[in-house]
């Protein structure tokens, strides 16, 4: 591993940087704190980082979502899913971590038949089994820096009744 100087940064903790911005998206001094604030422990900055976006979804939950949009997933052409996704500004809305987040909880919904919000957010996050819908939700807040709320959503499912 190079450990050549770069400003005041070494190589190995570039890399460091690199891998955590791949798994959060977060900014490029955000994740420079968390390393230093855990020693350099990359599994430490990560548990910092879902700290700090706990606590900055907590403080944005009563901002007001009058935006976001509404997305459709089909699957195998036998079960469809509307999902409203509201968040603070259209801009945030355009954003392709806001709509990829939207499609997401689609699939969820799909997948899993939640019956309604609390249930949904509860559950594990079908791509990624280790963290809950909560969790991904609270990671896109912390990123897009907006609260982001799950609107209304309904699932239909071809010969089946509710």
């Amino acid at each position: 591993m190079i450990k050549r100087q770069t400003g005041g940064v070494t190589m190995s903790d570039l890399e460091k940087i690199q891998r955590l911005r791949e798994k959060t998206g977060l900014g490029v001094m955000d994740l420079k704190k968390a390393l230093e604030e855990s020693g350099q422990d990359e599994s430490k900055a990560l548990e910092l980082l879902q700290k700090k976006g706990v606590e900055l979804a907590e403080k944005r939950a009563n901002r007001t979502t009058a935006q976001g949009i509404i997305v459709s997933y089909v699957h195998a052409d036998r079960i469809g899913v509307l999902l409203e996704l509201n968040c603070e500004t259209d801009f945030v809305a355009a954003t392709s971590d806001f709509r990829g987040l939207a499609k997401d909880l689609a699939m969820q919904v799909a997948s899993m038949n939640p019956l309604n919000k609390e249930e949904l957010i509860n559950q594990p996050f079908i791509k990624d089994l280790s963290q809950s819908v909560e969790n991904l939700l609270q990671a896109v807040i912390a990123k897009t820096g907006e609260n982001i709320q799950i609107g209304r959503f309904t699932r239909i499912e071809l010969g089946v009744i509710q």
